[in-house]
């Protein structure tokens, strides 16, 4: 069998690599169960092949070139990884090895994602995990696009490519300033109470998602709130409300990031599990070990 374009055999590597420990023909030989005539052979066809002398012939027995001595970690590497190959290819078929590009929103990293992760660390060690934060409608472009296997997605995409799953459900909770006056109620705080303050909110287009959702929430009690940022990430959401430029609503699951100045409240008049976390991935993808780790999950 040859090795790559090169011309030279496994068969010479490993009589090569052979006579290079031994540091003689004829224990080399004894080691390959085989006489010294061919394996001689073998290694001047070696060596006619690369077009340099691997050894000086000695008294006591054979010693490498310094480009032999080159020569040899190279051999030992192109025989590792022809030994190991089928097992590796093995592994990978049985989604047991592998990578998995998983594309995950900032809030999900606190949760599901953390669980993914503790999961493929206990089950499945050989496959590396190759994390991405996008927003929901970046993903899904990756996912189309191939360039992740898998997303954590708010909302469930509408294509025959792709599969999901519902893998979480967070309630919307109140995240204000520690001093603000909706932390100073003596009973849990309303939408109408709500609706009197400036509402930090999200992007229509980069958080879709949770802008339809806040929107809505107001819409069903009949309020117009003051909307005074549409921003596209939940983590910075609460960046903004924790510097004192208004409330806003937010997944509970949000409540895990610890920033100096912000209260999470309950909302008296919202029902809970209304913000829903999908994994997406295509139908077709022809990855073994993201296979087994949506099995595992």
């Amino acid at each position: 069998m040859a090795t790559g374009d090169v011309g030279y055999t496994l068969d010479q590597l490993r009589g090569f690599v052979a006579v290079a420990e031994e540091a003689h023909f004829g224990r080399a030989a004894e080691r390959l169960r085989m006489t010294q005539p061919p394996l001689s052979r073998q290694i001047q066809r070696l060596e006619r092949v690369i077009g340099f002398d691997l050894f000086q012939r000695t008294q006591r027995g054979a010693e490498l070139t310094p480009a032999g001595r080159i020569f040899l970690d190279e051999a030992r590497r192109l025989l590792y990884s022809a030994d190991t190959a089928p097992l590796r290819a093995r592994r990978v078929a049985a989604g047991t090895a592998g990578t998995i590009r998983i594309g995950f929103t900032a809030v999900s990293a606190l949760t599901v994602l953390g669980r993914w992760i503790s999961v493929a660390a206990a089950e499945l060690p050989g496959v590396d995990l190759v994390l991405s934060e996008m927003v929901t409608h970046a993903q899904l472009d990756a996912l189309l696009a191939g360039e992740i296997e898998v997303g954590l997605v708010r909302q469930v995409p509408r294509s025959d490519l792709l599969d999901s799953r519902l893998v979480a459900r967070d309630s919307l909770i109140l995240a204000a300033p520690r001093d603000h006056a909706l932390t100073k109620l003596e009973r849990t705080p309303t939408m109408e109470d709500i609706a009197e303050y400036d509402v930090v909110t999200y992007s229509p287009s980069e958080a879709w998602y949770f802008y339809e959702l806040v929107v809505a929430a107001f819409q069903q009690a009949h309020l117009r709130p003051r909307y005074v940022q549409h921003i596209s990430q939940v983590h910075t959401v609460l960046s903004v409300v924790n510097a004192g430029l208004g409330v806003a609503l937010v997944p509970s699951s949000a409540s895990a990031f610890n920033l100096s100045n912000l209260v999470f409240l309950d909302i008296a008049d919202l029902p809970p599990d209304t913000v829903e976390l999908h994994s997406v991935w295509r139908q077709r993808h022809g990855n073994p070990a993201l296979g087994a780790l949506l099995r595992a999950v």
